[in-house]
């Protein structure tokens, strides 16, 4: 004890000495802001003064636009020392939050090093009080005990001897404790943080990051990282302060955060996660859903459908011989085998189907049929087949200009005015030439123009090509049987002018592989969350989209909604992605929910997935009857009061589709403060909220109330898997509500206590 209260007084003296000097760094970079700040508002009211917004005097404009660059730079200034003071004031909460004693080898002295969010160094003696999270040498703090140590360097693999490892808990510049530690971020830190009460946006994890987490966030060497992992292990948190690693990496390979965008499953998720990289001192990135892109680059060309609301009316029917054929033709249209036929059907299209014919001009024959089909199959070097056909047009219409209109005009009013005059031989001559030169062009685009969705309708109704498929795939005769289902439904309901949200990836792939991609060529990383939500075809596109990008990877095959994909996703990822160097890993471990939650949602799937928990109790699962439908507001109402007595902060009443969300939401809305989670909604608050699983997926909360989990609403294997994301929201307590018969998928989760203390009303 005597020993601590020494070691405490010493923390104390560095912990003010570092308050101190941020304070100081904090006056100094507040006065330079508000200096910068002035210098701005005076060059704006002197380019107000001295020049005018609109003039047709170029001397006038030249003088605007060096003003304007004038600004634009002290703007940029400006910002960045804002930036400077929002660092600092976050640093003097808590400038660190760990410590190691390292003794480098080669060396005679140890030196003391503490981590934080940031560096804080004072430029004039170059002594560094706190490093970086992410500066090589912290990754040491995150792997290694006391003992030998090793972590790269630009020059290479540098070692040493760590003599201590110490962690603090610091609040408002105050010292609250701290404990001395071993192989890893201690237990008692993490049951200190996975305690709390969950917030409405999801937080940064520098203080916990485990040893498997800290080799992923740091990897730099591969250009697709593959992470496998349950939910709450993490995966998300990874993901988002790996980007941060790779922008503070960035420094050196002019990595900014514009190279970079997060694929993230659906609004109110991107909101959640949005606060975590300016938390880390990094400009927030990118953040795109699916349908964004599919909005983007077609959705203009159709009504679009969303896919909240698409799995919504999927989880609807699933139960129905229509859901379940609805969701085999989706599975079969975003499979790798359907992926095969639109390459086929391009090159099928491309040699048999353009109306090629004989291009003549003024009684010469420019170019023959069958010469205008030889040079475009001759494509040697992969040209699309639209800039293909835009070449040969130009081959063909080398005199044809956007003047050519208006000479056209020109003539005929010439012609008009005349009067039944005679009309100069040389003007009558140019009107005809003009007049063919326009029918020319018109011919000509009838085989040069290409419409990737009439290609796409195309290819359901064409037989011959059918045949050809069918033949194909005779080798699986179960597809070969369904092909013509799938081919006739489809065609149907496109010939009535419908478009369904299983259509938008092949249209978006015959778009990118006809028309080819010239957008997006500085994203130079890419973040895929909740991969198992994307199909083959999916990734295909993102391929084609984002070709010259290093990705990172991350999800669970057992939160899969659609129930398309298989073990070897995964694989299949790698080979799509085809880069030259990357990595496969498997995270083992969940945090987020007490053990009880954990072992019940384990057991919810029937199957050992070989999770290891974190050894954090709490309360068994709550499983909760009521007599009749009439009874569950009430029921639902006692349960969330008790769950706030209790001082949660975010307790969401889960149900299984947004339709039932709606229901149960305006029986309570009267009697609770609540709010109705939204597809699409762009704020995601904290309190009580009525969400439904596809909503919920990538969140948590501190409490989760299951909405009627009777033997009608959850019976079939996708009823599991969205049982299983809602129940794995859970931080610390779960209760599922039930009227009637309870459904047959959680007889094996419910333990024997959790069966004893079943409520029967």
């Amino acid at each position: 004890m005597k020993d601590y209260i020494e070691q405490q007084q010493i923390e104390k003296v560095y912990l003010q000495r570092t308050i101190d000097f941020i304070n100081k760094e904090l006056e100094n970079v507040t006065k330079e802001a508000a200096s910068y700040r002035n210098a701005l508002i005076a060059s704006r009211k002197d380019m107000s003064d001295n020049t005018a917004p609109f003039s047709n005097d170029f001397a006038k404009l030249t003088e605007l636009v060096q003003y304007l660059s004038e600004i634009n730079s002290q703007s940029v200034a400006y910002a960045n020392i804002v930036k400077y003071v929002q660092r600092y004031k976050r640093l003097i909460r808590t400038p660190y939050f760990g410590r190691f004693d390292l003794l480098e080898d080669g060396f005679k002295n140890k030196e003391e090093i503490y981590i934080g969010l940031a560096t804080v160094m004072d430029q004039t003696t170059r002594d560094v009080y706190v490093y970086d999270w992410r500066a090589p040498i912290a990754s040491i703090f995150y792997r290694y005990e006391q003992g030998k140590a090793y972590y790269e360097t630009p020059s290479g693999i540098a070692s040493g001897e760590v003599f201590l490892k110490r962690q603090y808990k610091i609040e408002n510049s105050e010292l609250q404790y701290f404990f001395d530690c071993n192989v890893r971020i201690t237990d008692d830190i993490l049951q200190e943080i996975l305690a709390r009460n969950s917030s409405p946006r999801m937080r940064n994890i520098v203080e916990s990051i485990q040893k498997e987490q800290d080799i992923i966030i740091r990897d730099t060497v591969n250009q697709l990282l593959l992470v496998q992992g349950p939910a709450g292990s993490g995966k998300t948190s990874i993901a988002l302060h790996r980007i941060a690693f790779l922008l503070y990496e960035g420094l050196h390979s002019n990595l900014r955060s514009n190279n970079v965008i997060i694929i993230s499953p659906h609004d109110v998720f991107s909101q959640y996660i949005s606060g975590v990289l300016p938390e880390l001192g990094e400009e927030n990135v990118f953040q795109f859903t699916y349908d964004d892109i599919v909005t983007n680059l077609i959705a203009k060309k159709f009504p679009a459908e969303r896919r909240e609301d698409y799995l919504e009316n999927l989880i609807a029917v699933s139960n129905t011989i229509e859901g379940e054929n609805c969701r085999k033709r989706a599975i079969f249209k975003g499979s790798e085998t359907f992926r095969n036929i639109l390459d086929s059907w391009i090159e099928y299209y491309g040699h048999k189907l353009i109306p090629f014919e004989d291009v003549s001009f003024a009684g010469v024959t420019l170019k023959t049929r069958q010469q205008l089909k030889n040079r475009f199959l001759h494509n040697e070097i992969d040209i699309p087949m639209a800039k293909q056909l835009a070449k040969l047009e130009n081959m063909l219409l080398p005199l044809t200009h956007p003047y050519k209109k208006e000479r056209l005009q020109r003539l005929e009013q010439i012609v008009a005015a005349s009067e039944g005059r005679k009309l100069e031989i040389k003007s009558f001559s140019r009107l005809l030439a003009i007049r063919e030169s326009q029918a020319l062009r018109q011919r000509v685009r009838k085989f040069t123009s290409v419409d990737y969705w009439e290609i796409y309708r195309r290819l359901f109704s064409d037989p011959h090509f059918i045949s050809i498929v069918a033949r194909d795939l005779k080798k699986d005769l179960r597809l070969s049987r369904e092909l013509e289902d799938y081919f006739s439904s489809t065609n149907d309901y496109l010939c009535q002018g419908q478009i369904r949200y299983e259509d938008y990836a092949p249209l978006l792939y015959l778009k990118l592989k006809i028309e080819g991609n010239d957008t997006v060529s500085d994203i130079r990383h890419v973040v895929i969350d909740e991969a198992q939500d994307y199909s083959p075809l999916q990734y295909h596109i993102f391929n084609l989209l984002y070709r010259n990008a290093a990705f990172t990877v991350l999800g669970d095959l057992n939160q899969c909604f659609s129930e398309n994909q298989q073990k070897d996703l995964f694989v299949d990822i790698s080979k799509i992605l085809a880069k030259d160097k990357n990595l496969n890993l498997f995270l083992h471990k969940s945090y987020r929910s007490t053990l009880e939650i954990q072992s019940f949602c384990q057991k919810l799937l029937g199957k050992d997935l070989q999770i290891e928990s974190f050894d954090r109790h709490g309360a068994q699962p709550g499983i909760v009857r009521q007599e009749t439908a009439a009874l569950m507001p009430q029921s639902i109402t006692e349960n969330i009061n008790l769950l706030l007595t209790k001082g949660y902060k975010t307790i969401a009443v889960i149900c299984k589709t947004q339709q039932q969300s709606e229901t149960v939401y305006a029986n309570l809305k009267n009697s609770l403060k609540l709010t109705l989670v939204k597809p699409h909604d762009k704020d995601y608050k904290k309190g009580t909220l009525i969400i439904s699983t596809v909503m919920a997926k990538g969140l948590e909360f501190d409490a989760v109330i299951v909405y009627n989990v009777n033997k009608e609403n959850y019976i079939n294997e996708i009823d599991k898997k969205l049982l299983y994301v809602a129940c794995t929201r859970a931080l610390h307590e779960l209760v599922v509500i039930y009227t009637g018969e309870k459904s047959p998928l959680i007889y094996n989760a419910l333990q024997d206590e959790a069966k004893k203390n079943e409520l029967k009303k």
